[in-house]
């Protein structure tokens, strides 16, 4: 929280995701709570979320969930990168059970996506990466082609469980596609407004109910009069 006390939200995000749309639409829906994103290399890891330098997270799967709350969201393609004039150039789609002869190497010992790539572009060996992450860094002297029989890598919204409130809730809706006026929203929540009593019209004060008279103490017209009221008949 930014100095002053005013809320803001930070959202943290791994090589690949694109959060622009979620961004427009928080800033549309909740002008008043300024959303800072920034890219960190954590790869699977939710140390930005852990650390506390982030409210919530995209990272790619699997993660160690405990003390988090996670939201799996869409799966990445997996894609083959080899050096530029590699044989599966030719190709739309490659298996990988066809490239049991290469070399592959090992991104997260090189120090990542953008690392790994460079080392790519020297024909020392390939890589394999989700499609996203090839296309973000873009290496000159690289080619990446879809893997056919590869598992793809999972997305998803991370954040710490204990932290949940309702501006957290409200980017979780705008992710998963509510509408603003989905009444799962928390900004949707109808406020009930209390019914103001009805001015007594004799007065200012509260207009308070007539009492309900029973019916048999209702005035009778014939009480008091005497028998000899009565008309007399012609004898």
């Amino acid at each position: 929280m930014p100095d002053g006390g005013r809320r803001e939200l930070r959202i943290a995000y791994v090589p690949g995701v694109t959060p622009g749309k979620w961004i427009r639409r928080w800033e549309e829906r909740m002008p008043d709570v300024p959303l800072h994103a920034f890219m960190h290399d954590g790869g699977a890891r939710v140390e930005a979320v852990r650390g506390g330098s982030a409210d919530m997270a995209f990272v790619r799967l699997p993660v160690e969930r405990e003390g988090l709350s996670v939201i799996p969201l869409y799966e990445e393609q997996a894609v083959v990168v080899a050096p530029k004039g590699h044989e599966i150039s030719v190709f739309e789609d490659v298996a990988l059970a066809d490239l049991d002869q290469e070399s592959f190497l090992d991104v997260a010992a090189l120090g990542g996506p953008e690392a790994a790539l460079q080392v790519v572009a020297t024909g020392a060996g390939l890589a394999v990466l989700p499609m996203s992450v090839a296309r973000h860094f873009n290496v000159k002297d690289t080619v990446a082609r879809r893997l056919t029989d590869a598992p793809g890598t999972g997305i998803a919204l991370v954040w710490a469980t204990e932290a949940t409130d309702d501006v957290l809730e409200e980017f979780i809706g705008i992710v998963r596609g509510r509408t603003a006026q989905s009444s799962r929203q928390p900004s949707a929540q109808p406020v009930k407004a209390k019914k103001a009593p009805k001015p007594d019209r004799r007065g200012g004060g509260p207009q308070k109910p007539a009492p309900k008279v029973a019916q048999r103490y209702a005035p009778n017209p014939d009480k008091g009069r005497g028998k000899g009221s009565r008309k007399k008949g012609k004898r």
